[in-house]
């Protein structure tokens, strides 16, 4: 069997975390890691995969089936997927909920032009959560959907105040409020809104001379980060950031409640909880399965952008419709 020939742009964690699941996948070969850093430093770090500047992407480089985007989603993503997409199938895991549409504007166009697949918002929220939340909806139309997320490090606003000026190096947390769970559980979370359901913990190392009032506020006022939610932020050292938050744990919970039957009597409810040790990791692992419905698509002709509520599960497994594996998944 032909393996599928995977690239990796970047290699921070998310990076780290997509070059296991590859090689975790015996239909996947990794094809190069691919760095705007010197690839001599990377190289040290990875362990003897491939390492390759990223200008080769622009000069052809080692062959690229798919090529997987694990940069951030406040500066790197509204760039390098559209800009990409017309040259390669491309995976991302793009997490700003509010701006999805105006990169899947952009993404699609790209991606159309160059009669290329890609998959946006490939992650677990946006992502796997989307999928259950639409299966939620569609089995329950008559009820509530809420989304709680943590207690866990969020990587996207981790690297939203990594890129403030004076920031030398920043955990985010998202912690939700139990006060809003158990109502939601409840069936009594009608007015709640994200911002009344979690409150954000930063911790924070600033570099020499930073205000920390200045930092304080640019956090607060963040909007689609931490405009809309009780945030509160901790400065501390460089080496206890290192000492006490190394770790990038996280998961989250997709709730429906409702009713079923014709009356008021009958209620039901859905739930989907996800625990982690390793956010990135895990996350990874979607990228690596986006990959191979990437592959798919391109290869059928369906060009453009999706997301995983537009592709059928079957795409994304290791193995093909009618195979024995597949069947036991009935």
């Amino acid at each position: 069997m032909e393996r599928l020939r995977v690239g990796i742009l970047g290699f921070g964690n998310l990076g780290r975390g997509a070059a296991a699941a590859v090689s975790q996948s015996p239909d996947m070969a990794l094809a190069g890691i691919f760095t705007r850093r010197p690839p001599e430093q990377v190289a040290a770090e990875a362990g003897g995969m491939p390492v390759c500047p990223a200008s080769l992407l622009e000069e052809g480089g080692p062959p690229v089936d798919v090529l997987l985007l694990c940069g951030g989603s406040a500066g790197d993503l509204p760039r390098q997927s559209p800009r990409y997409a017309g040259r390669f199938h491309i995976v991302d895991s793009f997490d700003t909920h509010a701006r999805a549409p105006e990169h899947f504007a952009a993404v699609d166009a790209a991606a159309r032009r160059g009669g290329r697949a890609a998959v946006i918002c490939a992650g677990w929220d946006p992502g796997l959560f989307s999928v259950l939340r639409a299966l939620a909806l569609a089995a329950l139309p008559r009820g509530e959907s809420h989304t709680f997320w943590g207690e866990g490090v969020s990587q996207g606003h981790s690297e939203a105040v990594r890129r403030l000026p004076g920031v030398l190096d920043a955990r985010a947390y998202t912690v939700p409020i139990p006060a809003a769970l158990e109502a939601a559980r409840a069936g009594e979370g009608a007015e709640l809104t994200p911002g009344s359901m979690h409150r954000r913990v930063c911790y924070v190392a600033l570099e020499e001379g930073a205000e920390p009032e200045a930092v304080r506020r640019a956090i607060v006022t963040m909007p689609h980060y931490f405009a809309d939610y009780d945030t509160t932020v901790h400065f501390v050292t460089r080496e206890e950031l290192a000492r006490d938050h190394s770790g990038l744990p996280h998961g989250g919970l997709v709730l429906r409640t409702g009713r079923t039957g014709r009356g008021e009597a009958h209620r039901a409810s859905l739930e989907f909880r996800l625990r982690l040790d390793s956010n990135p990791e895990f996350t990874g692992g979607v990228l690596a399965a986006c990959a191979r419905a990437a592959w798919r698509l391109g290869q059928a002709g369906e060009y453009g952008c999706k997301t995983l509520l537009d592709i059928p599960p079957a795409l994304l497994l290791p193995f093909e419709q009618g195979e024995a594996e597949y069947w036991k998944l009935i």
